[in-house]
């Protein structure tokens, strides 16, 4: 493993500043180091699944780019998007509680990007001799506990494309780019709905010139408009700002 300043270096010259883990970089210096220097970084692919419900998490992981999406499953039914991680947070946050039995959800890559990545076992000892990280994890488990209280209202009270249009915006907001994959089926798993509701509520918006969608390729074309189309739960849902 390379020591961290050079990991640290290497890092910064490949990944620009919006391709950082905020909850990382909010660290202080010297806790930031030391987890760097157990970290890898490894490409995050689309549809890769990162835990299961019911198996211990092998792996934390700290996005730098792209979104993994948390989603629950009941009985037969396609598993239902929760909340999505980018680089503002983690896979693992559990383990700030000294959790390390079976996780609750899927962790599925919903945008492709780049991680940090380490055995939940090293991260347990880092958070042994890191209270800024075990702080700055439990900061992020109380904002998910949150968001996650959100997206079970607003799948039960929102119109499908108001909904449609909060989980585009979040997804935009993580993949760093104004383009990203998503098909209807996969939409439709992430709404909890039939796919023609998502070809109706994806092709008003095209109608209005807010995105482009053809073939699962979607290209955020007015943010602004697709913003007026959201529920107010986008804006709940917004990010943290770490602090040091």
């Amino acid at each position: 493993m390379p020591p961290a300043h050079s990991l640290e270096h290497a890092l910064s010259a490949v990944i620009p500043g919006p391709h950082a883990n905020s909850l990382i970089e909010a660290l202080p210096r010297n806790e930031r180091r030391r987890l760097l220097a157990v970290c890898e970084a490894v490409d995050l692919v689309a549809g890769q699944v990162l835990c299961r419900p019911g198996k211990p998490l092998r792996d934390a992981c700290f996005p730098l780019s792209g979104c993994i999406s948390l989603a629950a499953s009941v009985g037969s039914h396609p598993p239902l998007d929760m909340v999505l991680v980018g680089s503002e947070g983690m896979l693992g946050l559990s383990l700030a509680l000294g959790i390390s039995s079976d996780v609750p959800m899927l962790g599925t890559v919903k945008c492709p990007g780049r991680a940090l990545r380490l055995p939940a076992a090293a991260l347990r000892r880092e958070l042994e001799r890191s209270p800024g990280l075990a702080r700055a994890m439990r900061r992020q488990l109380f904002v998910l506990l949150g968001q996650l209280a959100r997206t079970a209202a607003c799948t039960s009270f929102h119109e499908v494309q108001a909904r449609l249009a909060r989980w585009l915006l979040m997804t935009h907001d993580r993949a760093h780019g104004d383009h990203f994959h998503l098909t209807h089926e996969q939409l439709a798993d992430t709404l909890g709905v039939q796919r023609s509701a998502v070809t109706i509520a994806a092709g008003a918006m095209q109608k209005t010139q807010v995105i482009s969608y053809s073939r699962g390729e979607i290209r955020i074309l007015d943010r602004a408009g697709l913003e007026a189309m959201s529920c107010e739960c986008y804006r709940a849902s917004l990010p943290a700002a770490p602090r040091r």
